[in-house]
């Protein structure tokens, strides 16, 4: 193998062309956030590894829509916050988040967070999620809270607990502030984040209504084994075709 080349599975592709894949894929994963309404001012940020330079990682501009971000207009930037390509600066809470969590686990490749709001919403209750659906049973016993709230988070050491909260879950809540995921691909971390919102919505309309009936342990296992696995890439690309087709610029 040649050393610009990398293996993804079944799958080999040159450091470039992964680099671009997993550009495409970023930009295609804000434009849904926006479509979701995940965004709120300049809050929110996704990062993808670069698969050249391991402690680099590619984010959204400061201050820029969500729907209005294309390939080129991702950042990169190291570990230690500097911007090596792009002319525009980062999120201080991005790199205080993001570049803790890609330092701590290799394995990760993408993390995505924002202020959707059933996530923000359920953060306040400083809880887990409960296996009431078949989606939710994807988190069961892999996910994890950080319990605690200090403010935005702008230095290092509050991005450092994050991560120790995020063990190696695939996903953490954070107290009275909102929803972190992470997946071994930009298409993971993303439907991860989708659907965990999601699960946070069922559970609080249920809680509203009643109270819920829990899946049993060794079911919720089971479900998760199911769900909670290998689908996650499955599950964006139906959302990648209907987003490249609907708005093809964020490719530019």
């Amino acid at each position: 193998m040649k050393k610009t080349e990398v293996i993804l599975g079944s799958q080999q592709r040159t450091i470039e062309e992964e680099r671009q894949y997993r550009k495409e894929r970023l930009a295609a994963s804000f434009r849904l956030f926006a479509k979701y309404d995940y965004d709120m001012g300049v809050a929110g940020h996704i990062t993808a590894r670069d698969p050249e330079y391991s402690d680099h990682f590619w984010v959204n501009p400061f201050a820029m829509d969500f729907s209005q971000i294309k390939v080129s207009d991702l950042v990169l930037a190291n570990h230690q916050g500097k911007v090596i390509q792009g002319n525009k600066p980062i999120n201080k809470a991005a790199f205080a988040i993001h570049s803790r969590i890609h330092e701590a686990r290799p394995d990760v490749i993408a993390a995505a967070h924002s202020h959707s709001i059933y996530g923000k919403s359920f953060s306040s209750l400083g809880k887990l999620l409960d296996p009431i659906t078949q989606d939710a049973c994807a988190f069961y016993e892999d996910h994890g809270l950080f319990d605690d709230y200090t403010g935005v988070v702008l230095d290092l050491e509050e991005g450092e607990r994050i991560a120790r909260a995020l063990k190696n879950y695939k996903a953490v809540i954070l107290r009275n502030h909102g929803l972190l995921t992470v997946g071994r691909s930009v298409e993971e971390a993303a439907w991860w984040f989708i659907s965990m919102e999601r699960s946070c919505q069922a559970q609080l309309l249920a809680e509203s209504a009643g109270k819920p009936i829990k899946v049993d342990h060794e079911q919720a296992l089971k479900t998760r084994g199911q769900v909670g696995t290998f689908q996650a890439k499955i599950n964006f690309e139906p959302m990648w075709e209907r987003i490249i087709k609907q708005e093809p610029d964020l490719l530019n």
